[in-house]
Parts: C-alpha cells; structure tokens; sequence
C-alpha cells in the first residue's frame, strides 16, 4: 500500500473542483484509493463522499493507495496536490445557468459543485428546471448565460432563437451527442454548443450487453414468472455466445469496450467503421469488414456508432435491406441513438421472426417517454406499445449512461465546459464544431 500525507493548502480547502478533479484521477486507476480526515474515510472515485469529509485549508488528509497500479495512482494524486493552480477570477460575475429537464440525481452531482464562489471554484449559479427545453420552456432562459441539457431536449432552430433573444450565448450539453441541436442556427446566432465528449464508455458497453443477455435468456420472463409462483422454463431458450460472432457497428471508445467484453465471452469480433481504427485489428481486438459483410455474417450485432443524418450517413443503418441480410435468428442490440434503426423495418422482421433478441436502450420516437413517470397513464406512444408486443424484446429507457462514475464525470466535464466559457479558455474536444 501506497501512503500520502497533504496539508491542504487551497483557498477554500478540499472543496467542489478540486474534489471533483481527486475523483477523476481516482476512478481512472485500478487501486483503491481512500482518503481519510480526523478518523472519517471517503472513498476518493466518490466525489460526494470526498466533499462529506469537509476538509478546510490547513486541514491534513491520509491517503492509502493499494492495488496493482498504486504507484501511477500516487504519482498522478502528488503531481494533482503539488501543481493544482488557484485561478484568479478577477471579481467575475457569477455564471448563470439554466438548467433543463432535472431529475433529483442531476441535482445530487452538480449542486455540490456549484455551491462554492469564488477564485479555484467554478463560480456559477444554476438554476433548475424540471421541464424538458422546448419552444415552450426556452422563454424560462430569460437572464442566464448559458443553457444545459440532455439528450431528449429540443434545440431546434425555433427554441435557439428563443435562446437567443432571452441572452443565452453557451449551450452546455451534458451528453456526447448533439443531433438535437440544430448547429446551423446556433452559428447564425453566435452561439457556442459544448459537450461531454467522454464520461465512461464501461457503463453503456457494459448496459448494452446486460440487456443484451437479458433479452437472449429472456430473463424479464422469467422473473415475472418466479414472482406469479411458475417455475416452467418453456419459452426461456437462450443462445450461448461462446463461439459466435459479434458485429460492431461504430469502434469508437463505446464499441471497443463491447468488442472487449464480447472478446471475453469467447466471441469472434468483427466491426465497420467509417472512419477504421487500425490499431485495434494490430492488437488483435477485431476485424474490419464491410457493412454488408458485418451483417451476413454477425450472430450480435451491436450499435455505437454516431447518428449522422443526410447520404452516406447512418441515419436508418438499420433499415430492411441490413436486415435482409442478417441471419435467422440474430440479435441486435442499440445502445446509441434511436435513428439508426428504422423502425418501421424492425417491427416487420419482429412479426416474421427474424430476430432471436432485440435490445433497445433507444429507439426513434422515445422522446415524450424517457425519464418520465407513465405509469399511471394510458399508453399512447404506438411504436413503444408494439415493441412491448414481442417477448424477444427488452426495452430500457435510455439509460446506458446511468452510473455513478458517468454521472459524476458529466457533471464535472459540463462545469468545466462552463468555466472555460466564462473565462475565454479552450475548449478542447468539448467543442461541437459548428457547420460553415
């Protein structure tokens, strides 16, 4: 075990960013790391449990690092405590955020570190909203800077213009993708869009395969059955994965870690990619082939690529002619945007028989429903309804994301987006770069 010993020297000690920045270190390392305060231990990849030790400048902390990179772990923590700077905010004004479509586990991340004002912090103040950004709620934007939000917002040209004229000149996104934005009319308007390009690509990998198995075993069945007293395993048949062969759509971070997790099933991996990353056949992970090879020949098929509208796109990659191709008895599994199946194609090789499992933590027209309590309404979404029709089919609402490591580095990424906006800083690969 590897043992640190700090006093804490910052302004206002152990507070809301450099907290958050301890965690981030510390969930990227396999040991683990513990910080402990006058007898009280946190565990440091928790950035709430660090903040619940309320360390104050002059304090002194105890950290023990133990597992197999425990001297990475400790060289990255020394370089944090040793060149951590304290920025000069030169009396700024306080940031005002508009925050769109909150849920209490949003409040839980991103109120902590808001609280703090001040040099070292992210000095903002958000103000929170339950109702999702439409044309309807984006007059509620009216004397903020910037506003955030999710993936089943709308900012389109009309809601942008309404932005625009309430004053909002950032919107902040606190997902990766950004077809929900209408980036040409954010350009005309002088608006900069910032993003969480990477939060953890482990928990949608790690979802898509979970529901993935959970259609293939039917296991919603089989525990509906277990509770209604029946133990008959008539119509639970599942497919071993061992020794088949998965099909990767997309081999970004997302893909890869499926492809690894598939790896360690015993499966053969192939992908396509627009844009192929050949490192990942030098070190063995997969083969690439073509889009039309990857579905003749997968018996899994998963989604991770980036929904690109417009020819030669993957708008509908997924359409009749893809499933034609596919083999009887295949299973598809989409843990990335809705649009990249055609629906109306999908439910028609469901009523033929095609597929063997479908999982969908997406799926086009799931707007009006995620995140939201339906359960004492009727249900009037049709293509939710008929997909529930199929017992090979999981549905889940969106939520791949949903961990405590990803929600944690959201947070923090969509803060320190907000921070360089405000202090004329780069952006980085945060940067959603507008059309010309």
């Amino acid at each position: 075990m590897k043992e640190l010993f700090y006093a804490i020297n910052l302004p206002f000690g152990l507070h809301a960013r450099p907290a958050a920045h301890v965690a981030q270190i510390a969930s990227g390392v396999k040991s683990q790391v513990t910080i402990e305060k006058d007898g009280k231990l946190a565990n440091a990849k928790n950035v709430l449990q660090i903040l619940s030790l309320d360390i104050k400048k002059g304090e002194e902390i105890h950290l023990m690092i133990e597992g197999e990179d425990e001297l990475e772990a400790a060289d990255k923590l020394e370089a944090f405590f040793r060149d951590h700077p304290v920025e000069k905010l030169d009396k700024q004004k306080v940031f005002k955020i508009a925050f769109f479509g909150t849920k209490d586990y949003d409040k839980t991340f991103f109120a902590q570190l808001s609280h703090p004002k001040g040099d070292d912090t992210y000095n903002s103040h958000i103000h929170y909203f339950e109702a999702r950004l439409t044309e309807d709620s984006a007059g509620l934007a009216k004397g903020y800077d910037a506003a955030c939000i999710f993936v089943n917002d709308d900012c389109g040209r009309r809601v942008i213009e309404i932005l625009h004229d309430c004053g909002v000149k950032l919107i902040l996104l606190r997902c990766a993708g950004f077809n929900n934005v209408d980036l040409k009319a954010a350009k005309e308007y002088g608006m900069t869009v910032l993003r969480v390009p990477a939060y953890s690509p482990y928990a949608v990998a790690e979802h898509a395969m979970a529901i993935l198995q959970a259609a293939n075993r039917r296991l919603q069945r089989a525990y509906s059955r277990i509770r209604d007293n029946d133990f008959a395993l008539s119509g639970l048949v599942g497919l071993d994965l061992h020794n088949k062969v998965a099909g990767i759509v997309g081999t970004g971070r997302i893909g890869q870690c499926f492809a690894r997790i598939c790896k360690g099933y015993g499966m053969t991996v192939i992908g396509w990619d627009a844009y192929p990353n050949r490192k990942l056949e030098d070190e063995g992970l997969l083969t690439y082939v073509t889009k039309e090879e990857l579905f003749e020949k997968s018996d899994l098929i998963s989604l991770h690529a980036p929904l690109i509208m417009g020819e030669g796109g993957t708008y509908h990659i997924i359409d009749e002619k893809a499933i034609s191709r596919m083999k009887d008895d295949v299973m598809l599994v989409n843990a990335a945007r809705g649009g990249l199946i055609d629906n109306n194609a999908l439910l028609e090789a469901l009523r033929a028989g095609k597929f063997h499992a479908v999982a969908l933590d997406v799926y086009e027209g799931e707007e009006q429903n995620v995140y939201t309590d339906h359960s004492g309404d009727v249900i009037t979404n049709d293509i939710t309804a008929r997909l529930q029709f199929y017992p090979q089919v999981v549905i889940t609402s969106h939520q791949a994301f949903f961990t405590r490591e990803a929600l944690q580095a959201i947070a923090t990424t969509t803060m320190e987006n907000a921070l360089n906006f405000s202090t004329g800083k780069p952006y980085g690969d945060a940067e959603v770069k507008l059309p010309d």
